[in-house]
């Protein structure tokens, strides 16, 4: 059966292709028809819409790893400039746009979207959803009928399961949301500047962070010691078990057959530019 390797291969594959939300220009057009002003409002209301309008706590504590004040500038204030069901429809327009320019017009209707469609959405219907808030509202939002935008839409609901037993294997092990982007920016994944801009944390939270985890001894300076090194990769490795279980619902043949259909997507959005260099989702390079 499917290791968890094979969760983390999927996700290193298939997260581009969901990151077009954040990072393509479409998105940014698409929240504006729907009300929103810029990127930060548009990212938080595409992406918490599943949820429906709920305030700044429940965003907090489902994202996990943005600071709170940096969610409260934006959080309610998306919903009433807009609503859950229109943000919903906008993000789908804007992820039809940016399909069409980066892999071609014809792609939306190939037999290689309508397959990897299928493929995986089998693996999307088998999501646990006990403790995994993101990816159960993603599951109640529907599948599309448009083979593109159903591949985004299970590969949306796929990541967000990720992300929830990412939270819970960092919860477990007592790491708050600016303590795993201190480990990100030690372990190279991603920069101190950047997860900061990117995530809300100011210099005094982020060093009192760097302090508390150097206390723990999981840092050696700026670099992780040893024992953060193996707290890091406990993490990473229960983050793909936790991560495994739709994965084997779709069976290891199913899973290398959307791997090799997923290929070609990663790269053609590495290559129109819509996944920047040492983002702050710190997704490693397939293998």
């Amino acid at each position: 059966m499917s290791s968890p390797g094979t969760a983390r291969r999927l996700w290193a594959l298939g997260e581009p292709f969901h990151a077009l939300i954040y990072f393509a220009d479409e998105l940014r057009v698409a929240g504006g028809s729907a009300g929103l002003t810029g990127f930060w409002q548009t990212y938080f209301a595409f992406r918490a819409a599943p949820l429906g309008a709920v305030g700044p706590e429940v965003v907090t504590a489902t994202f996990y790893n943005f600071a709170p004040s940096f969610v409260a500038r934006r959080v309610p204030a998306i919903w009433e400039a807009t609503t859950p069901a229109t943000a919903l429809d906008a993000r789908l327009g804007g992820v039809d746009a940016a399909v069409g320019r980066v892999l071609g017009e014809d792609w939306p209707g190939s037999a290689e979207a309508a397959e990897a469609a299928s493929l995986a959405r089998v693996a999307a219907a088998a999501v646990d959803l006990p403790g995994r808030p993101l990816a159960a509202a993603n599951s109640a939002v529907g599948i599309p009928e448009e083979p593109h935008l159903a591949l985004w839409q299970s590969l949306t609901t796929l990541r967000e399961h990720r992300g929830d037993g990412h939270n819970a294997a960092l919860l477990q092990r007592e790491v708050d949301g600016v303590g795993a982007h201190v480990l990100a920016a030690a372990a190279g994944r991603s920069t101190r500047e950047w997860l900061q801009r990117a995530r809300g944390w100011d210099d005094a939270e982020w060093d009192d962070a760097v302090e508390a985890l150097t206390r723990r001894g999981w840092l050696d300076g700026d670099e992780l010691s040893a024992e953060g090194r193996a707290m890091v990769a406990a993490v990473e490795a229960d983050t793909d078990r936790l991560a495994l279980r739709p994965w084997q619902a779709l069976g290891d043949p199913g899973c290398d057959r959307l791997a090799d259909l997923l290929g070609p997507v990663r790269r053609a959005v590495v290559a129109a530019g819509d996944w920047p260099a040492h983002n702050p989702i710190g997704v490693p390079e397939p293998s």
